[in-house]
């Protein structure tokens, strides 16, 4: 399944928005997916993190 992460991260003094898709099993692995994705890209700690909302894409088949 994918999945649609939306959230932010602290950026210095100011706060970076994103938004993600990803695709996982539930949306807890899409939100530890998310935090590990971010972190390497970013270099920034889970606890900068903050996830809005993870919302499953419908697939049309």
């Amino acid at each position: 399944m994918d999945f649609i992460v939306k959230g932010s991260f602290k950026a210095g003094e100011r706060s970076e928005h994103f938004t993600k898709t990803v695709t996982a099993h539930n949306k807890k692995q899409a939100s530890d997916k998310t935090f590990s994705l971010i972190g390497s890209e970013h270099g920034v700690n889970r606890r900068l993190m903050k996830i809005d909302s993870v919302e499953e894409v419908k697939n049309e088949r």
